[in-house]
């Protein structure tokens, strides 16, 4: 049977750009929705056009680059707001006006200082006014998870009445927990009037850290928008991994009856690019796209490595877009790497000899973290003393 489509909302340059040292200009923008677009997300949300000049241009310029891909822009329930988001979207091909106003009562009565009456009213008016310039707009309940799951329901079907396209639910604080989080997409789907008309969406923070299991709980559960970003940057902790979510996905399909349109292979590029923009690097034990993501150093795992890569990777790195795994020598290396690196470096030993070379190379590993090609090199050539050993030069 095949399965749902689930669409991949990417929120790099809107949530993930609001992060502190993720600020991009506009040409930066557009060179990464280029991207997104090569990689096969369905919603860009390009940025905050009334926050500030050059946000309202990044998003403009990216509506006007973007031809296969639908561009949103975010704005708050306000008429200003609205306004300023449809000038910003106008280029557009397939636009998406995303409005998002609180629902918690913490959000009502400290931040906005309304009722919950007023909450209602305001967010069917916003959608209201948002459908007279697009026909896709996407309501988002800021702190759903801490909202009363009632009143929750109330604002959700007060926005589908008014014709909103996708309601979103965000754990705006990275709240929620896997089981509970599941429950709520569950509650809403049964409750929420006419719900057969929007696609649920949800918007994962990861201050403790589940992000990616809350989003993966809640497609489980019948949502069919995952809202997340590259390298799962984003406010405070961040925001969910689209690399994470899409690779568990592709890896355990048997547990998730729904797959997307993304490009897998033009995952690791996206992150390097990412990267190179911002001049912020992944941490090395990132999932999926850290450095050591597909890096080898212990012993035991190059030898299963060695034998057959499914001893110890559960993707290969080409799915990714990575030319290959790598062998790291250092102090937990094994003989069976040792030798193996060797043999491409053009070097190959009796038993004996071999012994001789791992015995010094345990020592170099010692003082070294990583003992790369050159430093092999230097070992065989001090150990070979008379060129008892024939160092190859590739």
């Amino acid at each position: 049977m095949e399965k749902d489509k689930v669409l991949v909302f990417d929120t790099t340059l809107r949530d993930g750009e609001q992060a502190p040292g993720f600020s991009m200009n506009v040409e930066e923008k557009v060179r990464m929705a280029r991207q997104l677009e090569n990689l096969g997300v369905d919603v860009i949300e390009a940025g905050f056009p009334i926050a500030s000049e050059g946000d309202f241009l990044g998003v403009q310029a990216v509506a006007r680059e973007i031809k296969k891909t639908r561009v949103a822009g975010f704005c708050r329930a306000r008429e200003a707001d609205i306004v300023r988001a449809a000038e910003a979207l106008e280029p557009a091909v397939m636009p998406r006006i995303h409005i998002f106003l609180a629902t918690s009562d913490i959000h009502l009565t400290k931040k906005l200082a309304m009722t919950r009456d007023q909450a209602r009213d305001a967010a069917a008016h916003a959608v209201r006014l948002a459908r007279k310039y697009v026909d896709d707009v996407e309501f988002c309940a800021e702190d759903a998870t801490r909202s009363d799951r009632d009143f929750l329901t109330q604002v959700f079907s007060g926005v589908v009445e008014e014709g909103c396209r996708t309601i979103n639910v965000p754990d705006t604080v990275g709240f929620a927990i896997p089981d509970e989080f599941r429950r709520l997409i569950e509650h809403i789907r049964a409750n929420v009037r006419d719900i057969e008309k929007t696609v649920v969406s949800v918007h994962c923070h990861n201050d403790l850290g589940l992000a990616v299991a809350n989003s993966l709980a809640a497609l489980q559960a019948g949502a069919r928008q995952v809202e997340c970003t590259v390298n799962g940057i984003g406010e405070r902790a961040g925001n969910a991994s689209l690399e994470e979510i899409i690779m568990a996905l592709w890896t355990r399909p048997e547990h998730y009856p729904v797959s997307s349109r993304v490009n897998t292979r033009e995952i690791y590029p996206t992150s390097r690019l990412l990267t190179d923009i911002t001049g912020v690097p992944v941490q090395p034990n990132k999932a999926i796209v850290g450095a050591n993501a597909f890096a080898h150093e212990a012993g035991i795992h190059q030898d299963g490595m060695l034998k057959d890569r499914r001893t110890y990777e559960i993707i290969t790195p080409a799915t990714i877009g990575l030319p290959a795994s790598t062998l790291v020598l250092g102090k937990h290396s094994g003989r069976h790497a040792l030798k193996e690196r060797l043999k491409k470096l053009g070097v190959e030993l009796t038993e004996t000899d071999l012994h001789a070379v791992f015995k010094e190379f345990k020592i170099l590993a010692d003082r070294k973290k990583v003992v790369f090609d050159s430093d092999l090199k230097e070992l065989i050539a001090k150990l070979s003393g008379r060129n008892r050993y024939a160092v190859g030069s590739n």
